[in-house]
């Protein structure tokens, strides 16, 4: 992501509400997202929504750090 719009990535891995605040901190903490947000699809592909600025490399390492997998934008 390149500009200050929302992307959406699908992730995998993620069971549970502390699955989505590990992910959602992660993601928050990252250099030009303004706000990140998961929407949890347990056994499935759950959805994470970030606004702002911040490069899609630098997501996908906050993501894979946290432990989780992010499958696609």
């Amino acid at each position: 992501m390149t500009t200050a719009g929302a992307a959406e990535y699908a992730l995998e891995g993620l069971t549970c509400g502390h699955c989505v605040e590990t992910v959602r901190t992660a993601v928050a903490a990252v250099d030009g997202v303004n706000a990140a947000s998961v929407e949890l699809v347990a056994g499935g592909r759950s959805r994470l929504v970030v606004s702002g600025s911040a490069a899609d490399a630098a997501v996908r390492d906050a993501v894979t750090t946290a432990g989780y997998s992010l499958v696609s934008r």
